[in-house]
């Protein structure tokens, strides 16, 4: 049953990872889908991670049932960001759904043994890309997001997160965008109350996004074949949860909140593509500070 059928969402960041399978379940349920991020073939911010760009996932997202539509946008690029969100107000007239998960900062993230280092031995350019191309990015497509909403006083807007705990990461810059994207969706919850747009953080567990997979030199057949991999989920897991809000009618009592993927994966009955409810994640001691 396609439960998003005439529904329409933009999802950041979607030519892969998080994003991608986001924007794959939502085509599963007959959503239109916009896929934003910088990668279109031909021109890919990962070249060593072939068929990752908004055209393949949009692609994918059409194969399902859905319709994928491919808008190359650069979320730090105020301009870009406007333009998209005047397309979608052109094309449709409204919006049901945003998902916010471009993110930055990431770079040579498992080959930089730096990334968790003391905040005064951390560069500033980290810093700059999470705030920059997470913090800012989510609130430039949230604030042209919410007018589109209002039209028809519905819609849900997710900002993908990490939270565990209330506890702080280990990495500074990385701990403070987090809890920044995370009081955001509180303080918009605020404000968007009255015309019934929900809002909440949603923080799923470790992931198989195709660089991991790369990382391991596996793919999504055979994982479960290393033993490192045993904690991950598979980026749909949190794709389905963001379905679930979506079609639920009672989504305004969780405005506002941080949820967990593997908390909402008994709440509300779905699983990971190979039939298992992963608990919410909780991050080793030695990541965590007290």
């Amino acid at each position: 049953m396609q439960r998003l059928k005439g529904k329409v969402a933009v999802v950041t960041g979607a030519s892969r990872g998080w994003g991608r399978g986001i924007a794959l379940v939502l085509g599963e349920e007959g959503a239109t889908v916009y896929v934003t991020g910088r990668s279109v073939r031909g021109a890919s911010t990962r070249p060593e991670l072939p068929g990752t760009t908004i055209d393949d996932t949009a692609e994918q997202v059409t194969a399902r049932a859905g319709v994928g539509i491919p808008i190359r946008c650069d979320h730090t690029v105020d301009e870009e960001v406007e333009s998209l969100f005047e397309r979608v107000k052109l094309e449709h007239g409204r919006l049901d759904l945003l998902v916010n998960n471009v993110w930055g900062g990431y770079e040579d993230y498992g080959s930089d043994e730096a990334f968790d280092v003391a905040f005064w031995e951390q560069p500033l350019w980290r810093w700059d890309k999470m705030f920059r191309a997470g913090v800012r990015a989510h609130f430039a497509a949230s604030r042209l997001a919410a007018p589109l909403m209002m039209l028809r006083r519905q819609g849900l807007i997710v900002n993908t997160t990490f939270w565990d705990r209330g506890k702080c990461l280990s990495n500074l810059p990385y701990d403070l965008a987090k809890a920044t994207i995370n009081r955001m969706a509180y303080a918009m919850a605020l404000e968007l109350r009255p015309y019934d747009i929900a809002v909440v953080a949603l923080s799923p567990g470790w992931m198989r996004t195709e660089g991991v997979l790369r990382a391991y030199k596996t793919d999504e057949q055979n994982w479960h074949r290393i033993p490192d991999l045993g904690r991950t989920e598979s980026t749909q897991y949190i794709g389905r949860a963001v379905a679930a809000l979506a079609t639920d009618p009672n989504v305004m009592e969780k405005s506002g909140r941080i949820l967990a993927v593997g908390d909402l994966a008994r709440e509300y009955g779905f699983t990971d593509l190979n039939g298992k409810q992963p608990p919410a994640y909780r991050m080793k001691e030695e990541h965590l500070r007290d």
